[in-house]
């Protein structure tokens, strides 16, 4: 089955859903109400309601057997990951990327095989001489539009 790649924006309930599902790859709502039980203090009813939210926006598609519906996922996870990061960095200024970059670097657990792939990343990565702010006057501190 194809994945879809157009940008879905889910909530963080929602995304807690689909990892369950990502890693499921097929479940059912009892599955993921087990599973997030574990984790989560939601009642069956909100992982229901989150399940059908998801199929609505066509993060997931349903497949009916017997008396259950089996989910499946119509959004690929890496997908899902680049688009909320695309998200996120229209949101800052574009000056402020590389020093965005580095927090969430600094911030996340990393194994070595991890850093040198980043390693890798930064040496094949083509650099330019300046980066023009995009944002409108007053939307950011970078002095541009003084």
């Amino acid at each position: 089955m194809t994945m879809t790649i157009t940008p879905i924006k889910i909530s963080d309930s929602e995304w807690e859903v689909m990892r369950v599902i990502w890693t499921q790859e097929s479940t059912t709502a009892q599955e993921i109400i087990d599973i997030l039980g574990q984790t989560m203090a939601w009642k069956p009813a909100t992982i229901k309601t989150l399940l059908g939210r998801l199929v609505k926006k066509e993060a997931v598609r349903t497949e009916q057997s017997g008396k259950k519906y089996i989910y499946y996922p119509a959004i690929s996870e890496g997908e899902t990951v680049k688009s909320a990061t695309e998200n996120l960095f229209s949101h800052i200024c574009a000056k402020r990327i590389g020093e965005t970059i580095a927090d969430l670097v600094a911030e996340a657990e990393l194994t070595d095989a991890d850093v040198e792939m980043i390693k890798e990343q930064l040496v094949r990565k083509q650099t330019v001489e300046k980066i023009e702010c995009n944002c409108i006057p007053g939307q950011c501190e970078c002095n541009h539009h003084k």
